[in-house]
């Protein structure tokens, strides 16, 4: 009689492979030995999400000075204690507190500033709406924006576990890689926010979808993720030089077409019967100036250039295709076929770091990717490193343009060497991700033997298209570990 594993038996202990896991595993023990025995209720899945969801209150707490009064009495006091977030202002600030209808209603710009209709995606924008109904109407408008905040912290709790669940289990033999994504610091600080977990909650599901084969259902939650923030429609073009190198067309047009549906089934209504209100999110984004975060903003204070708008929309459309023609370049090169996230994370960084504008809640859409591209401890923490300081530096920055002649913060100066540590953190985890592209031997994900676990229809198959031919098609880190053979199918 042989004997199956199950997929807690067979996945992959960090505190194994990785020396820094196992260096912090000491505060709870140590290493999970051999002789260890089932956990029984404690599997994987179950430990990451418990933890994710303390995570994810810890970053709550974090917000509780501002939720005590500093939303309320200034911008300065909410930069000062670090924890701003969209969601109370824009309660009013966008007509939810009066029953404006997003998109379909102009908003007075005595309660807008200016801003006619809601400048979020259809999807977005039906989230914000739904929460607003469950808060309650009348009554003093600070508790009110106090419970929108909260009634929309669950709502993203729950967009959380949810993009925990999908990468736990994306990579089958790898659940405990998801400890990275549920123990990110900057995943917590940034969480509540905005409401980018949405998109990101429904993305990672895409990313699951494929690993398992199913590309009209990674197609449709793409959809449905582009029609909540845009980045998610850039995943399209890895799986495009992806399934150009394998060959696999039909799963490709598959997951294009459900895309197309499901975008088209949440926007064609609002396009038709809000024009205007529709367009705004694409209006304000292209006639959006330099703002914080991106090269763009250090060109302009370091040189007093006047960067006009639509020149740096050209100059990054200019920079985004240069990159996205390299990474084509690398996929269809590179020794083995590329695993789908590292590309989603490269396609991704590139924007990044060429976009004109950089909110430090857009780590949270990298976050997940880098997770499965490079689940290694001791890079992800450097990431994360920079990232938190750039959190940190955005507040004091706007802390200290808001404080007048008290000038209470990070200069300008400092705040543009902040930028740079978080450019060159996105640039090293990029750097390194790249490096396992062109040498797979040191990929962590494909050291034990396997090939692209999330690959789905790509998994293991042989290449149809490359640009150079390798003389050398077996990769293994040592002699002691199974070689894999491209083309033969999956190891043993």
């Amino acid at each position: 009689m042989t004997s199956v594993r199950t997929d807690e038996q067979a996945s992959v202990r960090p505190t194994q492979e990785d020396e820094v896991a196992a260096a912090g595993s000491e505060v709870i023990g140590g290493p999970h030995g051999r002789r260890a025995g089932s956990a029984g209720w404690w599997n994987p899945l179950r430990v990451i999400v418990l933890l994710a969801l303390g995570m994810f209150a810890l970053g709550m707490v974090q917000k509780l000075p501002c939720y005590d009064g500093a939303w309320f009495s200034g911008q300065t006091s909410q930069y000062v204690r670090a924890c701003y977030s969209d969601i109370p202002h824009l309660y009013n600030g966008r007509g939810f507190a009066d029953g404006i209808m997003p998109y379909f209603e102009r908003i007075p710009d005595e309660v807008s500033g200016g801003m006619e209709y809601l400048e979020y995606p259809v999807l977005t924008g039906l989230f914000m709406t739904v929460a607003s109904w469950m808060t309650p109407g009348g009554g003093d408008i600070v508790e009110r924006e106090q419970i929108y905040w909260m009634i929309n912290a669950a709502m993203l709790m729950i967009c959380a576990v949810v993009a925990t669940v999908a990468v736990s289990r994306t990579h089958r033999f790898r659940p405990w890689d998801a400890l990275l994504l549920a123990l990110a610091p900057a995943y917590a600080l940034t969480a509540t926010i905005n409401w980018d977990l949405l998109a990101v909650a429904l993305t990672a599901v895409a990313m699951l979808m494929w690993s398992r084969s199913r590309p009209l259902a990674t197609g449709v939650l793409l959809g449905l993720a582009t029609a909540a923030k845009l980045y998610p429609l850039f995943l399209l073009g890895p799986l495009l030089v992806l399934c150009w190198r394998g060959g696999r067309w039909r799963a490709f047009g598959t997951a294009l077409g459900g895309a197309a549906l499901s975008w088209s089934c949440v926007n064609v209504p609002v396009m038709i019967g809000a024009w205007d209100g529709w367009l705004k999110f694409y209006s304000f984004s292209q006639e959006r100036p330099v703002d914080f975060g991106s090269i763009w903003l250090i060109l302009s204070q370091r040189t007093d250039l006047p960067l006009e708008s639509t020149d740096v929309n050209n100059y990054a459309m200019i920079l985004m295709l240069l990159g996205c023609s390299a990474i084509a370049a690398l996929t269809l090169t590179a020794p083995r076929r590329p695993r789908f996230p590292q590309l989603a994370f490269l396609v991704l960084a590139l924007f990044v770091l060429t976009n004109k504008v950089y909110s430090p809640q857009y780590v949270l859409w990298l976050i997940p990717l880098a997770v499965l591209a490079r689940p290694k401890w001791r890079d992800f923490l450097i990431w994360q490193a920079c990232e938190v300081m750039y959190f940190v530096g955005i507040w004091m920055y706007l802390a200290y343009t808001g404080s007048g002649d008290k000038h209470q913060g990070l200069p300008p100066e400092g705040y543009q060497v902040i930028i740079l540590v978080h450019l060159l953190g996105t640039l090293y985890l990029s750097a390194v991700v790249i490096r396992d592209i062109l040498l797979p031997e040191h990929d962590v994900v494909r050291s034990s033997g396997a090939d692209d676990p999330a690959g789905g229809p790509l998994d293991g198959i042989p290449d149809r298209f490359v640009l150079r031919r390798h003389s050398s098609l077996t990769a293994s880190t040592s002699s002691t570990e199974p070689k894999v053979h491209w083309g033969a199918g999956r190891p043993q």
